[in-house]
C-alpha cells in the first residue's frame, strides 16, 4: 500500500509511542505534548523518559517540534512508517458497504453519473476531495486514413480504427490542397503508424514534425500537421476525470490560509497536473499512499492522496481515490478507498 522508503525504524517502545502521537495528533491537530503522550501510551514511562524517546525519534526525521509548542508532530517520513507498519486498518463495516452498493447501483446504468456519484460518495465518507478518472474506452487503432479534399480550405479525413470502424471529420486548413499532395501525406501516414494507436500516432507525429522539419518540403510537413490535428479530442483532460468536495479542504486548519488554499484550487483547475499523478496509480498493485512531497508536486506537499485503480476483466480502466491533509485517519480511509475500487469493479464487470 506504500511507496518504497528506507526509514529508520524505531525500537518498540518508540513504534508504540509514534503511533499513539499520531493518532492523537491527528484527532486534535494539535501538538502533543509529553504529559498527554504519557497519559494516552498506556506505559509506566516517566515524562522525562518520553521526552528522551521524543528527542530520538525527532533526530530520526519522524517527528518534529514546532517552535511555538514543547509539542511533537508527525513528519511526512512519521507518516510513512506509520502507514507502512504501525498502523491498523479498519475495515467499513456493513452498513457502510451496502450504502456504497446502493450508490453504485442506483447509478450503474450511466456511467458518467456513476463516476460523479462515486466522487461525491469518497468525500462524504471521508470528509476529503473526492477523484474518479473516468472509464477509459478501448485504445483505437489506426488501420488506415485517407484525405479527399473539399472546398474552401476544407479537407475530409476518413479514418479506419480497430477492425472496420469509420469514423469522418472535417478539417480547416490554410490552403487548398490537391489531390496528389493528399495523396501523398496519406501514404507517408499509413506507412508509418498503421496499426498504432490514435493516441501515439498523435505524439509521434508531433514528434516527426519537429525531427524533420528541415528535411521535410514544407507542403508535406503542413499536410501532416493538419493530419496530426485530426487525432485531436482522442485524450481530452477535461473529460478525463471528476473531482468532488475540494471545498472541504477548507476545513483542515493546516489547509485553510489563502495562499495555500490558492495553490490547491489551482491545482484543481490544472487537470493535466492531477492526471499525471492518477496515472502514476494506473498500474499499481492495490492501494498507492503518497504522503506530501512524494507526490512529487509541490503543490501537495501539505496533502496525502490515496488512490487505487480499478479494472475489468483483467484490464485497468481508471483510478480512484481521496485528496486530504497529510493529517487524515489512514485507518479508515485507506480501506474504504480500495473497497470502493473493488465494488465499483464488480458492479462494471457484470454491466460489460
Amino acid at each position: 500500500m506504500s511507496a518504497e522508503t528506507s526509514n529508520p525504524i524505531p525500537n518498540e517502545r518508540g513504534q508504540h509511542l509514534l503511533r499513539v502521537l499520531i493518532q492523537r495528533y491527528i484527532q486534535d491537530g494539535q501538538p502533543i505534548g509529553s504529559r498527554t503522550l504519557s497519559k494516552d501510551a498506556g506505559l509506566d514511562l516517566s515524562p522525562a523518559t518520553i521526552r528522551n524517546v521524543m528527542s530520538d525519534l525527532e533526530e530520526m526525521g519522524l517527528v518534529s517540534a514546532p517552535h511555538t509548542s514543547a509539542g511533537r508532530i508527525p513528519t511526512p517520513k512519521g507518516y510513512r512508517l506509520f502507514v507502512d507498519t504501525l498502523v491498523r486498518y479498519q475495515q467499513p463495516d456493513d452498513g457502510e458497504i451496502r450504502r456504497i452498493q446502493a450508490q453504485i447501483r442506483g447509478e450503474s446504468d450511466n456511467p458518467e453519473d456513476l463516476i460523479g456519484a462515486i466522487s461525491s460518495m469518497l468525500s462524504d465518507f471521508t470528509s476529503m476531495a473526492g477523484v474518479v478518472t473516468v472509464p477509459r474506452p478501448p485504445q483505437a487503432t489506426l488501420r488506415q486514413i485517407e484525405f479527399l479534399p473539399l472546398s474552401e480550405n476544407r479537407v475530409l479525413v476518413i479514418l479506419v480504427v480497430n477492425d472496420r470502424e469509420v469514423q469522418n471529420r472535417i478539417l480547416h486548413t490554410e490552403r487548398d490542397y490537391s489531390v496528389s499532395e493528399l495523396q501523398q501525406a496519406q501514404n507517408y501516414i499509413n506507412e508509418h503508424y498503421a496499426g498504432t494507436s490514435l493516441e501515439q500516432v498523435r505524439g509521434k507525429l508531433l514528434e516527426d514534425l519537429d525531427s524533420t522539419r528541415d528535411s521535410m518540403n514544407q507542403t508535406m510537413h503542413g499536410i501532416i500537421s493538419v493530419a496530426q490535428s485530426a487525432m485531436d479530442g482522442v485524450s481530452d483532460p477535461d473529460n478525463q476525470y471528476v473531482v468532488t468536495g475540494e471545498t472541504k479542504l477548507m476545513d483542515f486548519a493546516e489547509l485553510s490560509d489563502v495562499d495555500t488554499l490558492r495553490r490547491l484550487f489551482d491545482a484543481f483547475s490544472r487537470k493535466r497536473l492531477i492526471l499525471e499523478l492518477l496515472d502514476r496509480s494506473i498500474n499499481a498493485d492495490g492501494v498507492q499512499i503518497f504522503i506530501g512531497e512524494e507526490s512529487g508536486y509541490r503543490i501537495f506537499d501539505g496533502c496525502s492522496v490515496i488512490t487505487a485503480p480499478y479494472h475489468v476483466d483483467d484490464e485497468t480502466i481508471g483510478v480512484l481515490g481521496v485528496i486530504g491533509p497529510t493529517r487524515m485517519a489512514y485507518d479508515r480511509v485507506v480501506p474504504i478507498v480500495d473497497v470502493t475500487a473493488r465494488l465499483l469493479e464488480s458492479a462494471l464487470t457484470h454491466n460489460s
